[in-house]
């Protein structure tokens, strides 16, 4: 008894040197590629009880700012977004979140319907390395991954990252095991200006479909949202660039009216939002600055409210203190970041 006892002891501290070394060398995506650690920080919120859920891609988590709907509305919410998200990993990242709460409405920006199949490792990485292991996240993995990818990489991941021995940064060691945040609420804020100085043409599309798997996972999005009365809303961030086209814009529509669900082309009112494109962007378009957000989502947060009657938050103790320190918190980022453009313009004048 007494040698199958050390044997376990043995083997429990080979597993546990193991997942240490495992978590040194898996990226940390906190001073770089930011993009990274978000799915992973949903699960850090104290009060996972949101009125509203946004999952997509990053016309979601660059343009629409939970703390404008809280301090104009009382509206609670969350984005679990990641960059280039497939249309089948915000499916799996809807079944994820529901696991531990019920928004009254999911919203989905329909940007990830152009994307029939995967398109990289990397991107994988940074929608799915977060989630909790699950049947979904298993689900999400065998969905996702590229040719050349192994699934035994996703349920071990030191054997996709051991050699990063030698690219090892302080950074590393520091949050080995604990993870701060660097998004509000799933918002990645970004304070630079950097102006709409043309507006690109599209390049002509062989084919303007839709694929069908697409189709597919709107479908059970959709369809899940119904199963737990939860109201879906569909919605194009107003982002220039990459291109949406009319045709992309037809079948929105007509699906949003085949299946009785609100559309919101953002594109089509950016004017009456007020988003000013020589100023509301930090990188020519492709996403809206911190205040072009706070515009996009204080219109946004006017529809949500009279369209649902949604409650208003703000006077319920429960919520107060803990959107208090959220709006603390971003405030002094938007300060810190407004002070660093700031910097920089008078060093480059």
């Amino acid at each position: 008894m007494k040698k199958i006892i050390r044997i376990g002891i043995m083997l429990l501290l080979a597993l546990g040197l193991l997942y240490g070394v495992q978590q040194l060398l898996m990226p940390k995506y906190k001073s770089e590629i930011l993009e990274g650690s978000m799915i992973a920080e949903y699960y850090q919120e104290d009060l996972k009880e949101h009125d509203v859920l946004f999952i997509s891609d990053c016309e979601v988590y660059e343009n629409f700012s939970p703390i404008t709907l809280w301090e104009d509305y009382g509206i609670t919410s969350y984005i679990r977004g990641s960059a280039q998200q497939l249309i089948w990993q915000s499916y799996y990242l809807l079944e994820d979140t529901l696991k531990y709460e019920t928004p009254e409405i999911f919203v989905f920006n329909v940007l990830g319907m152009q994307y029939a199949e995967p398109q990289s490792e990397s991107y994988n990485r940074m929608s799915l390395d977060g989630m909790r292991w699950s049947m979904t996240k298993l689900h999400a993995v065998e969905a996702s991954m590229m040719p050349d990818e192994e699934l035994i990489s996703y349920l071990f991941p030191l054997l996709r990252y051991h050699s990063r021995w030698n690219e090892l940064t302080a950074e590393d060691w520091k949050y080995i095991f604990v993870k701060d945040t660097k998004t509000f609420n799933g918002y990645l804020m970004q304070a630079g200006v950097k102006p709409v100085t043309y507006v690109p043409e599209g390049r002509v599309l062989a084919d303007y479909q839709f694929g069908d798997i697409c189709y597919e996972y709107l479908d059970k999005m959709v369809a899940l949202c119904k199963e737990k009365g939860i109201i879906p809303v569909l919605v194009k961030a107003p982002s220039i660039y990459p291109y949406w086209y009319d045709e992309w814009d037809a079948q929105m529509v007509d699906y949003a009216q085949k299946n009785d669900i609100l559309y919101i082309n953002f594109l089509d009112v950016a004017e009456e939002i007020g988003i000013d494109y020589t100023t509301d962007t930090y990188d020519t378009g492709l996403h809206l600055n911190v205040y072009g957000a706070e515009k996009l989502s204080a219109y946004f947060g006017q529809i949500l409210q009279e369209t649902y009657q949604l409650t208003d938050h703000r006077q319920d103790p429960v919520y107060q203190k803990i959107w208090q320190d959220k709006t603390d918190a971003y405030y002094t980022e938007k300060a810190r970041l407004i002070a660093i453009e700031e910097a920089e313009k008078e060093a480059g004048q």
